[in-house]
């Protein structure tokens, strides 16, 4: 980072206070222009005074006693070795293991053990970084699998992805990561390709996406989400309005168009930094799903629920209890939202 200087032009005129245009410089801020009250300074016309500003960096709070260079404003989930330097590369060498540059993270069960295998393995192969939130807390009985050691583990008991994600995907922390998979556990996987979808995500220009749903072998919830044959990606749904609201060229908003479902959703970096403070983006024309790598949704009873199939008379299913609370949890945040929006004066929504 450059030492911030201030160039302070200041031009007489006799005695009277003046508004002056202050341009700062600096590496990690633009070009500023802000207004500044002066007194009346004795100064010859087009005198120019530099000011030191190293005071006032732009810098992470909390770093200010710390010389500039030593300054990392980021991390990743790549673990280092405890006892031993990391090897450095000869020169004229080929790393075969490219450090991995995106990220999967999935809240996961011990019960839905053999779905989760099938997703991990497709993942680590393409080398993505893995990170396993387990709602459940159980953590030793994964070590069976060959990857285990592999992928990050983080155990809280009966939390949601949501809830892990907040607390464990902060921006800085997953900003070395161009793609950011925050999906479900019950999903099939078997005629999806991580490298592929990769591929077609950054062609499109898709800021948030995911993939289409195999229609004949998954419960389809909203018709944007299922798998359109004749297209790579789709942007938007059509279907007639039937006495209630239908999807047409014209139509603007979800589910219509600029919508995904919550289930498999894939954020870009930029995308996940918004997502992260609650912010939406651009609803339309960045969001999409893909049609040519799918998957199936199983739609298991997970994150405490049960198989009806074997349940015993003992047995409550917690679903019904998770569901509720999720909708009060969504009618608090409408309320948040509405009072930030009226408290906020300075605040302009960029997509009206």
């Amino acid at each position: 980072m450059h030492l911030i200087r201030e160039y302070l032009f200041v031009f007489r005129s006799s005695s009277i206070r003046m508004d002056l245009t202050l341009i700062k410089w600096d590496s990690c801020c633009s070009i500023h222009l802000r207004l500044q009250k002066l007194s009346s300074w004795e100064m010859e016309k087009h005198d120019v005074v530099e000011i030191d500003q190293c005071k006032n960096q732009c810098r992470p709070r909390g770093s200010e006693a710390l010389p500039v260079g030593i300054v990392d404003n980021t991390s990743s989930f790549e673990m280092k070795p405890l006892w031993e330097l990391p090897k450095r590369k000869r020169p004229h060498t080929i790393d075969i293991k490219a450090k991995a540059t995106n990220l999967f993270a999935m809240a996961v069960g011990i019960k839905q053990k053999d779905l989760v295998n099938i997703m991990v393995k497709k993942f680590v192969e393409s080398n993505f970084m893995v990170m396993l939130f387990h709602y459940d807390g159980i953590v030793d009985e994964w070590k069976d699998f060959e990857w285990n050691d592999r992928v990050i583990h983080v155990a809280a008991i009966n939390q949601g992805k949501w809830w892990f994600a907040k607390r464990f995907l902060h921006p800085d922390i997953v900003a070395e990561y161009d793609y950011i998979f925050l999906w479900d556990e019950d999903l099939g996987v078997e005629n999806f390709h991580p490298d592929k979808y990769v591929s077609i995500i950054k062609h499109e220009d898709l800021e948030i996406s995911q993939p289409a749903l195999d229609t004949k072998k998954s419960e389809v919830h909203h018709q944007i989400t299922a798998r359109g044959r004749r297209s790579t990606v789709h942007r938007r749904t059509y279907k007639p309005a039937n006495g209630g609201e239908g999807c047409d060229k014209s139509s603007t908003a979800p589910p219509c168009t600029g919508w995904i479902e919550m289930m498999a959703p894939v954020f870009s970096r930029p995308a996940w930094r918004c997502v992260w403070y609650m912010i939406q983006g651009d609803r339309t024309k960045k969001v999409g799903v893909v049609d040519s790598e799918y998957i199936i949704h199983y739609n298991r009873p997970t994150l405490g629920g049960i198989d009806k199939t074997t349940v015993t008379s003992n047995e409550k299913d917690h679903r019904v209890d998770v569901r509720r609370l999720s909708y009060q949890e969504l009618d608090v945040f409408r309320k948040r939202w509405k009072k930030a929006v009226e408290d906020d004066k300075c605040w302009v929504d960029p997509y009206p």
